[in-house]
């Protein structure tokens, strides 16, 4: 499954453009710069691993990217559009089309089943059920579950329901796939898995960027961006056969 893209950005655009965020949270009467002034391109097809130590501020832009908050100044474009300048509806439907999120808890619903967890955006979306279960069913065998669509959370393992979670994350097509501390709730052996459908992922050109605080998790990116204090201090990108 290719990733998608909005049919009014120029095909050399960014899919991620950030310039000069900054996020600023008040507590009592503090102030606090959870965000600095960062700026970050994200290309089509990349693969990017964001890190840095608890306070860095990496969940900070995971959020602001993910939609699910707002800077306090600055300019996030998303294939070319003007995401800071959005209003609660315009970014509600980003959240649903556009960016496909995986969770470290998953995020299911206990009481579905895989099938119809995966069809959870598109329900959202206004799709018609026979669509909808074709694109639900298609992106369960992409991850691997097509014998599984009718398991429930609790007859699945961490395992099984984090690639529930990929499959709801790839149901919308969407610009790029978020996904933070992916591996976190799983055994070693499983989230080297779970890692290794993400290469697949991305080779088949999906757009990853990946949050995590695990050096063997980053070292699958194609490209590790490290945040201290809320400002990025490095960004390194390492070649396609490394």
């Amino acid at each position: 499954m290719q990733s998608a893209s909005l049919s009014s950005s120029p095909n050399d655009e960014p899919v991620i453009r950030l310039q000069h965020l900054k996020r600023r949270y008040q507590m009592g009467g503090d102030f606090i710069d959870a965000l600095g002034d960062v700026d970050l391109a994200v290309e089509r097809g990349d693969y990017l691993a964001i890190m840095g130590p608890s306070g860095s501020g990496k969940s900070t832009l995971m959020y602001i990217i993910g939609c699910l908050d707002t800077a306090s100044r600055g300019d996030y474009w998303l294939n070319g559009l003007p995401v800071s300048a959005m209003n609660e509806r315009e970014l509600a439907r980003v959240r649903n089309d556009e960016i496909g999120f995986v969770f470290q808890t998953f995020n299911l619903l206990p009481r579905m089943t895989a099938l119809a967890n995966v069809e959870v955006p598109l329900v959202y979306a206004g799709m018609k059920r026979k669509e909808r279960d074709e694109r639900a069913r298609h992106a369960l065998n992409i991850v691997g579950l097509s014998d599984r669509i009718l398991h429930r959370p609790s007859e699945m393992s961490g395992g099984q329901r984090q690639r529930v979670a990929i499959a709801r994350a790839l149901v919308t097509n969407p610009s790029i796939l978020l996904a933070d501390e992916p591996t976190g709730n799983l055994d070693s052996v499983t989230g080297v898995e779970i890692m290794e459908l993400f290469d697949r992922l991305h080779s088949s050109g999906n757009t990853l960027i990946v949050v995590t605080h695990e050096r063997h998790v980053a070292d699958r990116a194609r490209r590790i961006v490290r945040l201290s204090d809320g400002n990025i201090v490095s960004d390194e990108s390492k070649g396609a056969d490394s």
